[in-house]
């Protein structure tokens, strides 16, 4: 650590908080990569889709500053016409400690764009994932687990934290990521193997 950033001033600190929860908060330009080759399975992941496989990955960056890699694990490949219709597992490993409930304020923003909700609906889908989001730090893993016209399982770690058993959610929680009208296309496209 300089010298510099030890005797930062609290308006230099504060200004620094608030990017890094910007940055935390928004879901940018995503930089694709292509399925590394050797990329180990999550145990969660082959716990609940036993057969999966690696079908893309991506990483998120918004100014510059790392935010999270993502991965989408199926146990078939899926196409652009069926990815909120099979089963599937988003693994989300963080570069940056994030506070879980940012994590879920995000998400049911992100939700909103693929489709609409009632406000109390809204609230209920919130305070669920206040309770299984913890507070992350850069490393740690939530892993979802979607299967389609159940609901889906939430893994922190390697270890389920829960679950919620309504497919409307669980639909639009993977749209965040997966759907026509997510708000990352690129994302999508890297993630679903598509052509940018």
């Amino acid at each position: 650590m300089s010298s510099s950033s030890r005797c930062a001033s609290p308006d230099a600190t504060t200004r620094r908080h608030a990017l890094l929860a910007l940055a935390a908060l928004a879901w940018a330009l995503p930089v694709a990569s292509q399925p590394a080759a050797g990329t180990p399975i999550p145990g969660e992941v082959l716990g609940d889709l036993p057969g999966a496989r690696l079908q893309g990955q991506a990483r998120l960056r918004f100014f510059g500053l790392h935010v999270y890699d993502i991965r989408l694990w199926v146990p078939a490949l899926l196409s652009t016409d069926d990815a909120l219709r099979k089963n599937a597992a988003l693994e989300i490993e963080y570069a940056r400690a994030i506070k879980g409930g940012q994590i879920a304020e995000r998400s049911l923003t992100e939700m909103r764009r693929v489709a609409e909700f009632d406000t109390a609906q809204g609230e209920q889908w919130l305070a669920r994932m206040q309770q299984l989001f913890p507070d992350v730090q850069a490393g740690d893993r939530i892993t979802f687990v979607h299967r389609p016209g159940e609901g889906g399982r939430f893994h922190v770690n390697g270890r389920l934290v829960g679950e919620v058993r309504d497919a409307v959610f669980a639909r639009l929680f993977v749209g965040i990521w997966l759907s026509p009208r997510t708000s990352e296309p690129q994302l999508r496209n890297a993630l679903l193997g598509s052509p940018p």
